[in-house]
């Protein structure tokens, strides 16, 4: 009796032996078939974004870029309604917004950003409090009437407009895109792999993508600096003075002290030494002086929107 109580004792043991190997085994198993689905995951990523290069027509560099201009043109005109409303929308002066539009089409039509792909259209917003500019993919600018108050010549205006359009035809915007797909695919590649089937690893992978998100949300120093040269050539090209880009930043600068701290900084990162930087391209550019047919139109601009603003 002895004997078969111990060997039914045995019995058990090897049983949850066994049981617990196989335990093991399938939890290995499944550990790894996460693991290979995220690297399959991390691969498509990385082949995604390093096999996607294209030219860019204006400033001749290879960019990683997955959206077409089209796909550009299309995104900036969903984003363009949400962006204005949170400024307060449009600024409600139709000869302002024709201003406005008469100096963005003449800076596209009349220098090398009409080599781009892109229907620019220039809006003012009513935000009087927030001294700021952007411009979303495919063509989309926007100037805030806060901004537009501290200016004082067209040729300022200008250098506003001329360093978003910078953005657009660099295509800033489409490349922060690609990076944020790649880092989507890297987050899905570890929401995969750490799945422990009770939904700790999607919200991993949800809380990764969110900071993933905001990493890529600002312009980096090369996209500013890039945009301050294409401003400069834009605007030169088409008949405007060079001073109004250094006065722009000038008056930014200005602004840094005082209670309306300009949001131009936040999202646009100051790379240093900037008006140092512009000045010394006029310099390279006009070693003998700036031409006097470039024009600053000061009286215009003061006839124009000073009334109204």
């Amino acid at each position: 009796m002895l004997t078969q109580l111990r060997q039914g004792v045995r019995d058990n043991i090897l049983q949850e032996l066994v049981l617990n190997k196989q335990n093991v085994f399938w939890q290995m198993s499944r550990l790894i078939v996460r693991l290979v689905i995220g690297l399959v995951f991390a691969f498509f990523g990385l082949i995604n974004y390093f096999g996607n290069v294209s030219e860019n027509p204006v400033t001749g560099e290879k960019q990683r870029v997955q959206m077409t201009p089209q796909q550009e043109v299309v995104l900036g005109r969903q984003s363009r309604s949400q962006m204005a409303g949170q400024h307060g929308g449009l600024y409600p002066d139709q000869n302002l917004q024709a201003y406005l539009d008469q100096v963005g089409d003449r800076l596209v039509k009349q220098s090398t950003a009409s080599k781009s792909p892109y229907p620019y259209e220039f809006h003012l917003l009513r935000d009087n409090r927030t001294i700021n500019a952007f411009a979303l993919p495919g063509g989309q600018v926007f100037i805030t009437a806060a901004l537009m108050g501290r200016l004082n010549s067209e040729a300022q205006l200008a250098g506003v407009l001329g360093h978003e359009i910078g953005h657009v035809v660099g295509r800033h915007g489409a490349e922060h895109v690609a990076k944020q797909q790649l880092g989507a695919a890297m987050v899905g590649a570890i929401g995969v792999a750490t799945s422990d089937g009770q939904g700790g690893g999607r919200n991993a992978a949800i809380l990764a993508r969110a900071v993933n998100q905001m990493v890529n949300l600002k312009y980096g120093r090369e996209d500013e600096l890039e945009s301050d040269r294409l401003g400069f050539q834009f605007m030169t090209q088409a008949g405007y003075n060079p001073k109004g880009i250094v006065e722009l930043m000038a008056i930014l600068g200005s602004a840094r002290g005082g209670s309306q701290q300009p949001e131009f900084f936040s999202t646009h990162p100051d790379p240093g030494n900037r008006i140092e930087q512009l000045k010394a391209i006029i310099q390279q550019n006009y070693p003998n002086g700036i031409p006097s047919s470039l024009s600053e139109g000061k009286q215009n601009f003061a006839r124009i929107v000073a009334p109204r603003i």
